[in-house]
């Protein structure tokens, strides 16, 4: 049993958060979805729970608690928010001024400073995988096929790269192949990161014909992983693939996994490989 009573799923953008909350209806949890408007998917209307903007954390932080709520999750994507442009609430206007503070010396700062203020109002808060542990990316191969000894060498470039960004607190996944870097992530995300990856010139990346390379995703150093962690699903799978690369290579028990079985289908068919690497695999034992 869970050590709480009911959950909060404060739902932004992405896939995540409707999977944790139709993991949650199907196991006969108690659960209340905080949708971040406009981000949250709209089927999540669909499950219990209300809508707030993203500066009405007051508002936000009152319904999960009318709803009864003990314990918060956070998932999803959320754009940087401009302190100066949001529209707070009365309670969101008091916690501005600690966020904005946060925001400067990063993003994971600020991540630490919402949660504190969550935890402040007497929430427990939860990392995604201890809702759905099945979600957590386990190590080895996920999936049909593996990563060759050339597809090893660039993983391990790929997380040393994510682990110095990390440290500057920049994004959390870089594209390598044939031990060149073609890209890392900063604040556009993986999706556009593949993007680019995928109108550089053919000779310097795979095909699908003749695919190479990895995009390798991990968390940041000393990163808190009760939110953000990064994550994989379809969506990365395909953009992989129409950028011609071999695989997705990323951090065992340090990435989510969305819809684990439809990742593997889909890399299956599209020929790519999923791993999930070890610290020791990459040089940091």
């Amino acid at each position: 049993m869970a050590p709480w009573r009911k959950l909060g799923i404060i739902a932004a953008g992405g896939e995540l958060p409707l999977a944790l909350a139709e993991h949650c209806a199907a196991e006969g949890r108690a659960y209340f979805v905080a949708r971040v408007a406009p981000l949250a998917d709209p089927a999540l209307s669909t499950h219990p729970g209300a809508s707030h903007d993203l500066g009405a954390m007051g508002g936000r932080i009152e319904a999960l608690k009318q709803a009864g709520c003990d314990a918060v999750v956070f998932v999803g994507q959320a754009p940087r928010p401009n302190f100066s442009m949001l529209q707070f609430d009365e309670a969101g206007r008091a916690m501005a001024p600690a966020l904005a503070a946060a925001a400067m010396e990063g993003d994971d700062a600020l991540l630490r400073a919402l949660l504190a203020q969550h935890a402040k109002a007497g929430f427990v808060i939860v990392g995604a995988e201890e809702v759905m542990a099945e979600m957590a990316a386990g190590g080895g191969t996920l999936g049909a096929r593996a990563p060759c000894a050339a597809d090893r060498a660039d993983i391990a470039l790929g997380a040393k790269v994510v682990a110095a960004m990390g440290a500057l607190d920049i994004g959390q996944a870089s594209v390598v192949c044939a031990g060149l870097v073609l890209g890392v992530e900063a604040q556009e995300g993986t999706d556009a990161l593949l993007a680019r990856v995928r109108g550089l010139p053919a000779p310097v990346r795979g095909t699908s014909n003749a695919r190479r390379g990895v995009l390798v995703k991990r968390p940041k150093p000393n990163q808190e992983r009760r939110i953000d962690l990064p994550v994989i699903g379809v969506r990365t799978i395909e953009g992989a693939a129409a950028a011609g690369l071999a695989g997705i290579a990323v951090e065992a028990g340090g990435a989510l996994v969305v819809r684990q079985a439809a990742v593997i289908a889909a890399a299956d068919a599209a020929g790519l490989f999923v791993y999930g690497f070890t610290r020791e695999e990459v040089g940091e034992g």
